[in-house]
């Protein structure tokens, strides 16, 4: 079996836990104000901190690391990339709502409001944002609800 027919095997089963990515991390040039805003959204999702290295970096996850905010390792300053996002996948469309909510409340900006996207409406349930530092981030849901 090649590498590409494992792979189309492994996306086919849903009940399969996803192997990418490990982790996410968008840098910061003010660790104390991004974990504040961070702390806020990801509680919306029952995700606290595993890692704190002081004045470097804090990453979240359920029981791992899933996604961090660090100072880069090069000592220059945070810049936003050009075309990058993080998606987050959200358990339910409210989840949606209160994650966008929240981002916009603890001092994200809007980049778009939760509605369903697609072809007349009927592709997954969206929103977008950035954080203070210019991030942009999509949570989504697709399909139904979570139970």
């Amino acid at each position: 079996m090649t590498d590409i027919t494992q792979s189309r095997q492994v996306a086919a089963a849903p009940d399969k836990v996803r192997g990418l990515p490990g982790h996410a991390t968008v840098g910061t040039n003010d660790l104390d104000a991004a974990s504040v805003f961070y702390d806020k959204l990801l509680a919306v999702f029952g995700i606290g901190r595993v890692l704190v290295q002081p004045d470097r970096a804090i990453y979240y996850g359920h029981r791992t690391l899933e996604f961090g905010i660090i100072k880069p390792f090069d000592g220059r300053p945070a810049a936003v990339g050009n075309g990058g996002m993080i998606a987050f996948e959200a358990p339910s469309r409210s989840k949606v709502d209160e994650a966008h909510a929240t981002a916009l409340a603890a001092g994200g900006s809007d980049e778009g409001a939760p509605v369903p996207r697609g072809e007349n409406g009927t592709g997954p349930y969206c929103a977008y944002f950035r954080d203070p530092e210019g991030n942009k981030f999509l949570i989504f849901r697709s399909g139904a609800d979570a139970a």
